[in-house]
C-alpha cells in the first residue's frame, strides 16, 4: 500500500531539509555535544515543519538557522542552564589532507583541535556568530536576522570574537610551539 506524503512535505525537504547539515553544524558549535545537537535539530525539524507558512521566498538557510538557533536556546535553558557543555573532538576528526604525510596530518590536526577548542572557549555569543560567519559564510544581514540583532551588533561581535581567538592563550601556545620546534 502506498502512502502519500504530508501536504508540504516536499516543498518542506525541498527548502529546508536541503539545510539540514548547516542547522547541524549550528547547533553542534552551540551545545558542544553530537547527540545534544541532533536533539536540537530534530526539534528545530518539527518547529520549522510548524511553521512552514511563515517561510518567504526561497530563503530556507537563514530561516531555520534561525529555529535551530530558537531551538538550541530553549533546549539550553531546559538542560544545561549553567552551559556546561563538553567539547565532542570526533566531529573535527576527519578533516585530514590525503596528501598530508603522518607529521603533517598530526599538525594539522593538532592545529584544527587547538582552533575548535578557541571557538568552543568563546563566549556564546561571539561563537555563534563566528560559526556562522566563518564556517557557514552567511553574510552579516542574514546573522543579524538569525541571531536578532542589529547588524552593528553582528560586526562587532565578530571583531570582538576574533580578537580573543587571536589573544587566545590556546592558539598562542600553539604557534610559539611551532616556532620553537622550527628553531
Amino acid at each position: 500500500m502506498h502512502t502519500n506524503p504530508l501536504p508540504g512535505h516536499a516543498d518542506f525537504e525541498r527548502r529546508v531539509l536541503v539545510h539540514l547539515d548547516a542547522g547541524y553544524n549550528l547547533a553542534r558549535w552551540l551545545a558542544h555535544d553530537a547527540s545534544d545537537a541532533e536533539d536540537v535539530v530534530q526539534d528545530a525539524c518539527v518547529r520549522a515543519m510548524k511553521y512552514m507558512g511563515s517561510l518567504q521566498a526561497d530563503d530556507g538557510r537563514a530561516w531555520f538557522l534561525t529555529i535551530v538557533r530558537h531551538a538550541f536556546y530553549d533546549w539550553l535553558a531546559r538542560n544545561r542552564p549553567a552551559l556546561q557543555v563538553r567539547e565532542d573532538e570526533s566531529a573535527i576528526e576527519g578533516y585530514a589532507d590525503d596528501a598530508d604525510n603522518p607529521e603533517q596530518a598530526l599538525v594539522r590536526k593538532t592545529e584544527r583541535l587547538a582552533l575548535a577548542d578557541a571557538v568552543a572557549a568563546l563566549p556564546l555569543p561571539f561563537r555563534e556568530v563566528i560559526v556562522l560567519r566563518e564556517l557557514e559564510e552567511l553574510s552579516y544581514k542574514e546573522i543579524a536576522r538569525i541571531a536578532d540583532v542589529p547588524v552593528g551588533t553582528v560586526m562587532s561581535r565578530l571583531s570582538r570574537a576574533r580578537r580573543l581567538l587571536q589573544g587566545s592563550a590556546t592558539l598562542r601556545g600553539l604557534d610559539a610551539a611551532g616556532k620553537g620546534g622550527q628553531a
